[in-house]
């Protein structure tokens, strides 16, 4: 049995990427700080005779973040599917608040990466000795589409650290051509949810897949946007997935 762990399990797209998975005979870690809304997850994807796991961590804790993979590994087995789309909650945003390009600071751009970015480079450390050993894994990285594809000067801040992750998995994604482990980065240029077809959870899980099962893509690019998002703000941040 294959294992999945979700990191930023939501109700939207982390739901229905556990449940796209779980389809195909995954068990599914769930991981994120809200252990209510991993339960009511959980409960949704457990209904199909998934094996699934709750493992509550905030993953600006890279300690907790890592206790948490652990504990997925040592219930569900090693992990093949790594899958990271944080959200940031509105504690989040009021620490690290938004900054627009020409008011971009050190410190505002240090709060983005320790909530972005780090989390990630630790949680892929974790798995990738494993997957190199065993010859096969999956890395799915998510940000939203500011990280490369799309130009949003509101959030600057918000983008340098997204970028540098972006940049990273695709480096990552070369870099592990050959070794049977596969990584892509999934910009998400979309209100997951609010729009057409495109941007609907379930469109964005069945993506995942492919990705996953494709294996050459360095990068997917979801994009389902209103033409007024500059005016509406929009906030290049991870949808809780």
């Amino acid at each position: 049995m294959s294992t999945i762990a979700i990191i930023g399990a939501g109700p939207q797209l982390g739901r229905a990427i556990g449940r796209r998975f779980a389809a195909e005979g995954f068990d599914v870690a769930l991981i994120a700080r809200t252990r209510t809304t991993l339960e009511a997850v959980a409960e949704d994807l457990s209904g199909a005779g998934t094996r699934v796991g709750v493992f509550p961590a905030d993953i600006t804790d890279r300690s907790a973040l890592l206790a948490a993979l652990t504990a997925a590994e040592e219930r569900l087995g090693p992990i093949d599917v790594l899958e990271y789309s944080p959200a940031p909650a509105p504690a989040d945003l009021r620490r690290a608040p938004l900054v627009e390009a020409t008011e971009v600071t050190v410190d505002s751009v240090l709060d983005q990466m320790d909530l972005y970015l780090l989390g990630g480079i630790a949680a892929v450390r974790h798995v990738l000795p494993g997957m190199l050993e065993r010859g096969t894994g999956t890395v799915l990285v998510s940000s939203g589409a500011g990280s490369g594809p799309l130009i949003v000067p509101q959030v600057a801040n918000v983008q340098i650290a997204t970028a540098g992750m972006r940049n990273w998995i695709l480096n990552l994604h070369a870099a592990l051509s050959g070794t049977g482990v596969y990584a892509a980065h999934v910009a998400i240029a979309a209100y997951i949810g609010q729009g057409g077809h495109d941007s609907q959870p379930e469109t964005i899980a069945d993506a995942y897949w492919r990705l996953h099962t494709g294996r050459t893509e360095a990068e997917l690019v979801v994009q389902d946007l209103p033409d007024d998002y500059l005016e509406r703000g929009l906030a290049d941040k991870f949808t809780e997935s």
